[in-house]
């Protein structure tokens, strides 16, 4: 098997509100819900690097397709890394996501590895960390 991700699904508990956080908070680019015509089908696709998806569906239609049962989320489970660039560029997007509507849970700064990093809660309680890694290649 060839490791390969090309679809990050979230599930959401309010498609449409986690739609504007994603659309129109953080930038990023979609065609918005597609799918309504489908029991179970409503779902939203954001563009993130070549061939890499970001997609967001209710967790009871998520739930219901993958047929496991509907727990309640945790925000520890897993984080979504966003590298980029620069410090500025964490600062940036924090400042963004915050005003977005993100919850900062830890705030921008130097780590103890010797980059920098700062971390959210998106609507829905999904944990990303926007980080600064000088050891590797620019993200520009």
């Amino acid at each position: 098997m060839k490791p390969r991700i090309s679809v990050l699904t979230l599930g959401v508990d309010d498609l449409e509100r986690s739609l504007a956080f994603y659309r129109d908070g953080l930038g990023l680019p979609t065609q918005g819900i597609v799918g309504r015509e489908f029991e179970h089908g409503a779902v939203a696709f954001f563009d993130l690097q070549a061939g890499v998806k970001l997609a967001i569906w209710s967790r009871k239609d998520l739930a219901h397709e993958a047929n496991v049962p509907l727990t309640s989320p945790s925000s520890t489970e897993m984080t979504i890394g966003h590298n980029v660039g620069s410090k500025a560029e964490v600062d940036t997007i924090m400042a963004l996501a915050e005003k977005a509507g993100a919850k900062i849970t830890a705030p921008a700064q130097d780590a103890f590895w010797g980059g920098y990093s700062g971390h959210f809660l998106d609507p829905d309680g999904h944990l990303w960390e926007i980080v600064w890694n000088p050891a590797w290649e620019s993200f520009d």
